[in-house]
C-alpha cells in the first residue's frame, strides 16, 4: 500500500486546486484514512515562488508575495493526524541548470538556516527532502548533494530523501539511456552520495511497464550495495494520455505497486496525492481511483 505522499503546491506543469486550509484539512484526513503516514513538501519554493515569506529568498530571487504559510499550515496537519513531514528544498530554477552549482548550493543552505529557525522545532518534521531530480551522474550535482546534506545534517538530525528518475524512453524518446547505462550511471552516483542522502526514491513512471521491473531491480540491488534505503515513488498520474496529466487508471497504479513490491523496496509513496488520488482533487475521475484504492485495500477488488 502507499503510506507516503508529496505535497505539491509550488509547481512546475499542475495546476492550483485554490484550497483553503480548510480543504488542505479534509484532505489529510482523506490522506490518513488510507494509511498515508509520511508527507513530503516537493518544493518549498521554485524560481520566484514561494511556501513561506523568507527573507533570504526575498533579497537573493525577488520572490513574489506569500499570503498563506503552507510549510506552517501542512506541518500543523500532519501533527493533528500523526504523519512524519519532510521538508523539501530550494529548487532556484536558474543556477543548477545553468551549470552555476556553487549557488545552488549556497542560497539553499542560507535558505534552510532560515527554515530552522521558524520550523525547527515543529513535532512533526522529521526529515528532509532534496528536491532537485536528477537521471545520471552529473560531478556539479554530487556537489550539490554532498555540501547540502552535510549542512542539514548540521541543522536537524533526520533521514535525507532523494527522488531522481530514469531518463527513459517515454520522456526522452530515442534520447533515452539503455538499462545497462543507467546501471552505469547509477553506480557513479550512489558512489559518491553514499552516507549523504538515506533514502532513494526513483520516480517509476518514465519508462514502459515492460521494462518497469527490471529497473527496480537494477536499483534496489545499486541502493543495498551502498547502503541506501529504497522507497518507490509510484506515480498516480499518466504518462501516456496526449495532454499532461490526468489522474493513472486504477489497474496501471496496481501493476506499479506489485513491481515495486516484488523488487523489495521498503515503502511507497506517490507524486502526487492531492491531484490525482483524492476524493476531493479537482479531476474527477482521481474520485474514482480513490474509491477503487479503498476497495484494493479492503479486499473488495
Amino acid at each position: 500500500m502507499i503510506t507516503g505522499t508529496f505535497l505539491d503546491e509550488i509547481t512546475h506543469d499542475i495546476p492550483a486546486q485554490n484550497w483553503s486550509a480548510k480543504d488542505w484539512s479534509a484532505d489529510f484526513d482523506a490522506m490518513k484514512a488510507i494509511g498515508i503516514d509520511t508527507v513530503i513538501l516537493i518544493r518549498a519554493g521554485y524560481r520566484k515562488q514561494a511556501t513561506f515569506n523568507s527573507t533570504v529568498l526575498q533579497k537573493a530571487m525577488g520572490i513574489f508575495p506569500v499570503y498563506t504559510d503552507l510549510v506552517d499550515l501542512f506541518l500543523t496537519e500532519a501533527e493533528r493526524c500523526g504523519m512524519d513531514f519532510y521538508f523539501g528544498t530550494y529548487d532556484s530554477g536558474r543556477y543548477w541548470v545553468n551549470g552555476h552549482f556553487q549557488q545552488e548550493s549556497d542560497i539553499n543552505r542560507a535558505f534552510c538556516d532560515e527554515v530552522i529557525e521558524k520550523y525547527g522545532h515543529r513535532n512533526a518534521f522529521k526529515g528532509w527532502y532534496i528536491s532537485h531530480e536528477i537521471h545520471s551522474f552529473n560531478d556539479g550535482m554530487m556537489q550539490v548533494y554532498e555540501q547540502l546534506a552535510s549542512h542539514l545534517r548540521g541543522l536537524k538530525s533526520g533521514p535525507i530523501l532523494i527522488s531522481p528518475y530514469v531518463k527513459g524512453s517515454k520522456q526522452f524518446g530515442d534520447q533515452a539511456t539503455s538499462l545497462e547505462q543507467h546501471r552505469h550511471e547509477w553506480e557513479q552516483v550512489f558512489a559518491r552520495i553514499q552516507g549523504h542522502v538515506d533514502i532513494v526514491a526513483f520516480q517509476d513512471g518514465q519508462v514502459e511497464y515492460d521494462e518497469l521491473e527490471e529497473y527496480l531491480n537494477i536499483n534496489q540491488a545499486l541502493a543495498k550495495k551502498y547502503g541506501l534505503t529504497t522507497w518507490s515513488n509510484v506515480e498516480s498520474f499518466d504518462r501516456d494520455m496526449p495532454w499532461n496529466f490526468p489522474p493513472i487508471k486504477f489497474k496501471n497504479l496496481r501493476f506499479k505497486m506489485e513491481a515495486a513490491q516484488r523488487s523489495g523496496v521498503d515503502k511507497l509513496i506517490t507524486f502526487e496525492f492531492s491531484h490525482f488520488m483524492s476524493p476531493h482533487s479537482m479531476y474527477p475521475s482521481a474520485h474514482g481511483l480513490y474509491r477503487q484504492y479503498q476497495a484494493w485495500l479492503s479486499g473488495e477488488e
